[in-house]
């Protein structure tokens, strides 16, 4: 009897060889002949290059070749943007490698190329550059004040785009409105600080190329690598091997992808880089950094009326290739869960001397949820009423699913109460409101927090005609093919990309289900552009519920090929076929029938096919759904503050999320305990800061606080189940979710913890420092007895 493997929670196929990097990682391939690059990046923020001299670094022991940006000038290119969000955006020329001007620290200048690494990084000192230093422009607010210094002077301004989205009456929602919040949130930039390092190798084939990278794209890079160059597409091969971790920081096409190619192409030999950390951390691109201004209006009974959200968001010193659209993303998710009668989303893209941001974990949506779920405390604790009871108020309930939202979205499915209820009894909500109660009574100085954070997110991001409503360079669509070999073995060929997702052993589970073979006999193929032509690769939680649902339906296109030739075979007709188990039967007469291996076989052989039938089981499929998907969660917190001295614990973390049908759930379980990692380490660790000169302060590990194991509290998670009504298998995202949820419910307990205080907000990371300064700066007389809301006291005020 087949084992059902969907649902099962098998341990993931990939992980010994990935655990063990006993595995083909970018950086571990070194053809015969292989030659190392290093660049000579940038000390300035900004500045003019007036004369590059290469030569010295020529001479220097095991150098092969050494170049400056003006060696590149006629074939570099600019790297690509694909997503024009409005028809006025300003979009600077990107070079791979600046030419004629530097515009963050770390933007590459020259470049060396030699026998070995060392050699190479080493003649970098014998380059001399000669800079005239620009004024650096580091503040989003100033940047786009009158008379500011211009990142690029061509285009007059450091305003990129401005993009607007407006639906039903916000005036009419503001007018007169009995409660009238204001509140000002900074989204901290943030460094994706993946696993493995950027790498990248090239070989050169006669006039075609292979290039390796630890990619998110290879299809897409693949594209556009063509598009910058010039080479033309089917010359070009692109490989993800095994990849460490990505982020978002990977999906990207990058200055150093392109001079690969292009020196190998120049030199006729592999060439090869790795960047180091310090490296990576200036250059790899960055995450959120937005100022966000909201303004909500509510009724006096907590019914939200409307929502006025203003965004500057900053897009470093260039665009690539999706910066602008990222905060647009979570325009249509800034309602939340949430029912309103107006919503005005207005985001302006600004141009720093930073280092480019682009996708991070989440991409816009945890900004977003971070907003709402702020405001919605901030509304509790106006109104005197419980964080929940609020939600509750507002929440699109479960009877009305299909829900249109104020954006404009159709959320399928969903169930908030049921995810709260489960939430709530596993945070044992009501005792640790009452401890909270019973320490403010004491005046503790160790006080107690509780956040909430109750979200949704649109994700699979796929539909296509969405997309390019929104004005998105390509589709969003996903395909899988699936080969019956000879024996019965069965590979599965996916355009989606892992990093760590576990496709390897998720697809092999939904492959050998439909099929009803041994999940021990379907291999899954993937990243390699000759291998798997067609894909749009992984970000987005989009891997199972747009290709995975591709390779579902593949699937079934076996089956129906299969049933004909089993039809031929047991002499039946299609439609008296059953198919269970792997195994074909006529209904009624179980004992006679043909498994789907012994189908394989028979069309392989092709000895007694029917008329016209190609002798091949083979099938592939590609899915562009209808609609996103949309899971949900409620997330809960528990923090322990000290008054004294600003330091957080978190003492309890309870996530219960609802991610749709589920493949496997040991899969799901880890990446929510990673997207918790990264939602709690931007609330209380992570941010990339910039000087007043626009130096990057937080190049090494040492600078940039990325928290370890040791640092977070064990998480307790649960799910609830609404299937989705985007594909037949009823899946959800999950890669993002416990990223988006997480960073608001680890501020809204801290907040909760200082609200006697008069604290409305700690500014992330929420440090002990930070959260000092909050408390002594707003700090006030607090009131004798608790207030409805859990509070001793509150304040009003702009934080």
């Amino acid at each position: 009897m087949t084992v059902q493997e969907v649902g099962t929670p098998r341990k993931r196929s990939e992980d010994a060889r990935l655990i063990t990097g006993r595995t083909k990682w970018t950086d571990n391939m070194t053809p015969a002949g292989t030659l190392y690059v290093a660049f000579l990046r940038s000390p300035f923020a900004h500045a003019r290059i007036t004369g590059v001299d290469t030569a010295p670094a020529k001479e220097r022991p095991g150098v092969v070749a050494a170049f400056s940006g003006r060696d590149f000038a006629a074939e570099q290119g600019s790297l690509p943007c694909a997503w024009v969000v409005t028809e006025d955006m300003k979009h600077p020329d990107h070079p791979p490698m600046a030419v004629d001007e530097v515009r963050y620290v770390g933007e590459p200048v020259a470049c060396v190329v030699a026998r070995d690494k060392a050699a190479a990084v080493d003649a970098l000192e014998e380059i001399d550059v000669d800079y005239e230093p620009l004024p650096a422009v580091v503040d989003m607010e100033a940047a786009i004040a009158d008379g500011a210094d211009l990142v690029h002077e061509d285009l007059g301004t450091n305003k990129s785009y401005t993009w607007v989205f407006e639906n039903g009456d916000l005036d009419a929602a503001m007018r007169d409105a009995p409660v009238v919040l204001e509140r000002r949130y900074v989204q901290q930039r943030l460094i994706p600080t993946a696993m493995e390092p950027r790498s990248v190798l090239c070989v050169p084939e006669g006039d075609e190329f292979t290039l390796y990278s630890a990619t998110q794209i290879p299809h897409i890079l693949r594209l556009m690598l063509a598009t910058v160059t010039g080479i033309p597409e089917h010359r070009i091969r692109v490989v993800a091997p095994d990849v460490g971790g990505g982020f978002g920081s990977k999906l990207q096409v990058y200055g150093e992808e392109v001079l690969a190619l292009l020196l190998a192409r120049r030199l006729g030999r592999p060439v090869k880089w790795t960047e180091t950390r310090s490296e990576g951390n200036m250059t790899v691109h960055h995450g959120r950094d937005q100022i966000q201004r909201l303004t909500l209006a509510a009724e006096r009974d907590g019914r939200i009326r409307g929502l006025k959200v203003e965004l500057l968001a900053d897009m470093g010193a260039y665009l690539m290739l999706v910066t602008p659209g990222i905060p647009l993303l979570g325009a249509f998710m800034f309602n939340g869960i949430y029912k309103m009668d107006a919503l005005s989303f207005t985001c302006t893209g600004v141009f720093t001397t930073k280092t480019p941001t682009d996708a991070y974990r989440g991409a816009g949506r945890p900004e977003a949820t971070y907003a709402i779920e702020r405001m919605m405390d901030e509304l509790a604790d106006e109104l005197g009423v419980d964080p929940i009871e609020v939600r509750r108020r507002n929440w699109i309930e479960h009877e009305e699913f299909p829900y249109e939202t104020i954006a404009g979205l159709t959320y399928d499915t969903g169930n908030y109460e049921a995810a709260t209820e489960k939430a709530l009894e596993l945070f044992e909500y009501d005792k640790l409101r009452a401890e909270q109660a019973d320490r403010r009574e004491r005046r503790d100085p160790v006080q107690l927090g509780i956040g909430v954070s109750t979200f949704t997110e649109m994700c699979g991001l796929a539909p296509s005609r969405v997309l390019g409503s929104l004005s998105y360079g390509a589709g969003g669509w996903e395909h899988a093919s699936v080969r019956v070999l000879p024996s019965g073995k069965v590979e599965v060929v996916t355009g989606s990309s892992p990093h760590g997702q576990g496709h390897a052993t998720a697809w092999a589970q939904i492959a050998a289900d439909r099929l009803g073979v041994p999940f021990e006999d379907v291999k899954v193929l993937h990243g390699d552009t000759a291998v798997s032509p067609k894909g749009m690769d992984t970000y987005g939680s989009r891997s199972l519920a747009v290709g995975g649902v591709a390779l579902f339906s593949a699937c079934e296109k076996v089956v129906e090929k299969a049933r004909k030739v089993a039809a031929h075979l047991l002499e039946a007709s299609e439609q008296d076929l059953e198919f269970s188990g792997g195994r074909f039967s006529v209904r009624g007469v179980q004992e006679e029938g043909k498994t789907i291996q012994e189908v394989a076989l028979a069309a392989f052989a092709a000895h007694d096919l029917p008329e016209g039938l190609e002798p091949s089981l083979d099938s592939d499929a590609t899915f562009d759904p209808e609609n996103f998907s949309y899971p949900h969660g409620t997330h809960l917190c528990a923090a322990e503050v000290d008054t004294e001295t600003g330091m957080v614990k978190l003492r309890k973390y309870v996530a219960v999320d609802d991610v749709g049908k589920v493949v496997n759930p040991l899969i799901v379980e880890g990446q929510v305990h990673g997207g918790l990692a990264q939602g709690i380490a931007q609330a209380l660790y992570e941010e990339a800061v910039y000087d007043a000169d626009g130096n990057l302060t937080t190049t090494t590990m040492a600078d940039y606080l990325v928290p370890s194991a040791a640092d977070l509290p064990s998480f307790t998670t649960d799910r609830t189940e609404t299937p989705a009504t985007s594909n037949p298998m009823g899946v959800k995202g999950v890669g993002e979710a416990g990223t988006i949820a997480s960073t608001p419910a680890v501020v809204n307990a801290i907040v909760d913890a200082l609200r006697p205080y008069g604290v409305h907000d700690v500014p992330m990371p929420c440090t002990p420092e930070r959260v000092w300064r909050a408390m002594r700066a707003e700090e006030k007389p607090a009131a004798a007895e608790p207030g409805a809301g859990g509070g001793l006291g509150s304040a009003g005020g702009d934080q």
